[in-house]
C-alpha cells in the first residue's frame, strides 16, 4: 500500500514568491515541488496532446520513486463526448505519455457537468482503456496522422495501467455505473468540488483517487485543520485493506494547494520532503473566487 500527496499541476504564476523562492526559474518549478511531494498531476494533456520530448524531460527531472498521474485529453471526454474515439484514444497513447515510463501513475478521464450517464456508451469506453503498458502500446499503433512525427510507441515498464474517473453529474449516482467500474478496476474520483457537482465516495478499485478542488469555495478556499484531518481519517480508512491512493489539491488560486498537500502529507505520514521548506503561505483578503486562469502543467 502507498498513499501519494500532491498537487495538479505545478506552473502558477501565483504561486511565485509565495510557494516558489523569488529567484526559482520558471523551468525549474517541477524540479523543486517533485522533491516536496511524491506525486503530481500532469493536466497540460487534457488541454492539448504533449509531446514525447516534454514527458521524457518531466520524467528526467523528477526524482526516482516519482510517479505522475496524468489527465486524459478533452477532446475525448469533452468534445467528443466517447463518440468515435478509436483514433483520439490511440493518438493520447502514441503522444509520448509512455515515456514516462516507471513515473506514469494512474490516468484521469474527467467528464464536464452535462455529461449524463449512458450505460452503452460509458461500458464501451471502459472496455476500450489499455490495462497494461503492453496494451496500451498495442493502442499506440492505431494513431492517425494527427501525431505523424512525434510519436513514442514503446514502453520499457511493464505491468498494469490504472485508470480513474471523475464525473459531474447527479445520473452517475446509480449501481450500474458502480458495477460497472468496479468490474474493470477502475477507481472513481472522489472530487471534493465545495458542493458544486456529485460528491461520491465508493470504492470501485485497488486503489483510491481522492480530488480537493477547494473546501468551501471552488479552486480557490484551503482547508484547515480539520477538514484536512477528517479527509485523512476517510483516506485511512480506504487504505486500510491494503489499498493504494493518490490524492492531489487542486485549489490553486491563492496558492493553497501546495500547503494543503503538505499539510495532508504530515497527517497521513507520507515522507517524502526532499527540499527545505518553500515561504509561508500568502495571506489573501478576498474570499470570493475569482475567474479561474488555467495553466497546462
Amino acid at each position: 500500500m502507498a498513499i501519494r500527496v500532491g498537487i495538479s499541476g505545478w506552473r502558477y504564476e501565483p504561486w511565485r514568491g509565495v510557494f516558489y523562492p523569488d529567484d526559482l526559474r520558471q523551468r525549474d518549478e517541477l524540479a523543486f515541488a517533485s522533491k516536496l511531494f511524491n506525486s503530481i498531476e500532469l493536466n497540460g494533456s487534457f488541454y492539448s496532446l504533449q509531446r514525447p520530448e516534454y514527458y521524457a524531460r518531466w520524467r528526467d527531472e523528477t526524482p526516482d520513486g516519482f510517479v505522475f498521474a496524468v489527465k486524459g485529453p478533452r477532446y475525448i471526454t469533452h468534445l467528443k463526448r466517447l463518440r468515435d474515439i478509436e483514433g483520439p484514444m490511440a493518438n493520447f497513447f502514441a503522444s509520448g505519455v509512455l515515456a514516462l515510463e516507471a513515473k506514469l501513475g494512474p490516468i484521469l478521464w474527467q467528464f464536464p457537468p452535462n455529461f449524463r450517464y449512458d450505460k452503452p456508451t460509458f461500458d464501451d469506453f471502459l472496455h476500450r482503456l489499455p490495462t497494461t503498458r503492453k496494451l496500451a502500446v498495442a493502442n499506440a499503433q492505431h494513431h492517425t496522422g494527427v501525431v505523424d512525427g512525434r510519436t513514442y510507441l514503446d514502453s520499457k515498464t511493464t505491468g498494469v495501467l490504472r485508470h480513474a474517473v471523475e464525473i459531474r453529474h447527479e445520473s452517475f449516482r446509480n449501481d450500474e455505473f458502480l458495477q460497472s467500474l468496479r468490474e474493470h478496476n477502475i477507481a472513481l474520483v472522489v472530487a471534493d468540488t465545495a458542493g458544486k457537482w456529485p460528491l461520491m465516495e465508493e470504492q470501485t478499485a485497488d486503489f483510491s483517487y481522492i480530488r480537493l478542488h477547494g473546501d468551501e469555495v471552488l479552486y480557490t478556499s484551503g482547508y484547515g485543520d480539520k477538514a484536512l484531518e477528517m479527509w485523512a481519517e476517510k483516506i485511512r480508512a480506504w487504505t486500510r485493506d491494503n489499498r493504494d491512493a493518490y490524492v492531489y489539491f487542486d485549489n490553486d488560486i491563492k496558492a493553497h494547494a501546495p500547503f494543503d498537500a503538505m499539510e495532508l502529507a504530515k497527517k497521513l505520514g507520507v515522507k517524502w520532503a526532499l527540499t527545505p521548506m518553500p515561504m509561508k503561505r500568502a495571506k489573501v483578503k478576498r474570499t470570493t473566487a475569482p475567474r479561474r486562469k488555467r495553466f497546462i502543467f
